[in-house]
């Protein structure tokens, strides 16, 4: 056996590994993209969620895109303002303001409110219901029920009661994913602090509300003429509050003869007695 050729091989294959390693590091280091150390930061500081509420594919792709100046400090609905103002102390900028906003789904068609213009059989997936003659509600614009939003929720903020999707505010982290997955386009994201919505989104006229919904707008306008702060219009025969103006007085949804507005009632605040304040006995 000739160890003399064994070891030339041996050497040559060492050798053009060695080479080619050396070749690869160089190139490793010249073309190495540099990684942000604020984007790093800022992805420890965001919740985790991945939701995409922040228009990004989650949380990774929003730091980087914040590091590069490409995304506002403050778009993080699950964070709010702690995380918003953790980022812009990062950033060296400043946060702004942050509303929170939550999911609201606006109709109010219920198994006892609305006829149905069949029994439906199939796949329960809003989408596909949605495909077979507009889903069983004779209403087009109603909720179908059938938790196509529940399912894409990642937070379990959503529940259907009485074939009617509803939003847990407490829960509801305002990521937009139900609102983007409605076939019917009825879930809409609004001021958390508001306390009123319309609890419909029919476009049709009144008589022929009247005839499937007890509970559909019919477009009288006695909200809008009752509003002081011009803030609920009747447009394409249901009534829409513009939220910039309302200002939480609660005449429309007292005025409305169909209870389609929808009023929640105020949180009563509970003030603890400080340590030596008198008490009447």
């Amino acid at each position: 056996m000739d160890f003399t050729n064994i070891i030339a091989a041996i050497c040559v294959v060492g050798g053009t590994g060695l080479l080619f390693g050396l070749i690869l590091a160089v190139a490793a280091h010249i073309f190495a993209v540099k990684k942000d150390e604020r984007a790093e930061k800022i992805l420890e500081q965001l919740p985790g969620a991945n939701c995409g509420s922040c228009g990004y594919a989650g949380c990774s792709a929003y730091a980087e895109a914040v590091a590069k100046g490409e995304a506002p400090v403050n778009a993080c609905s699950v964070g709010k303002a702690p995380v918003a103002n953790a980022i812009a102390d990062i950033m060296g900028v400043e946060a702004g303001e942050v509303k929170e906003v939550v999911a609201r789904v606006m109709c109010g068609g219920d198994k006892a409110s609305v006829a149905y213009k069949f029994e439906y059989k199939g796949i329960k997936d809003c989408i596909a219901a949605a495909k077979f003659a507009g889903g069983a509600k004779k209403c087009e614009s109603g909720c179908l029920g059938l938790g196509h939003c529940v399912a894409v929720c990642p937070f379990g903020a959503i529940s259907i009661k009485n074939g009617v999707a509803v939003v847990d505010d407490e829960k509801c982290q305002a990521c937009g994913k139900c609102v983007q997955a409605c076939p019917k386009h009825i879930i809409k994201l609004i001021p958390k602090e508001q306390r009123h919505w319309v609890l419909c989104s029919n476009p049709e006229m009144g008589k022929y509300v009247n005839q499937y919904c007890k509970k559909g707008c019919i477009g009288c306008k006695l909200c809008e003429k009752e509003c002081h702060f011009d803030a609920i219009h009747v447009v394409d025969n249901h009534a829409i509050i513009d939220y910039d103006k309302c200002k939480n007085c609660g005449l429309c949804a007292k005025k409305c003869p169909r209870g389609v507005i929808l009023s929640l009632p105020r949180k009563t605040v509970v003030r603890q007695a400080e340590p030596n304040e008198a008490v009447n006995s």
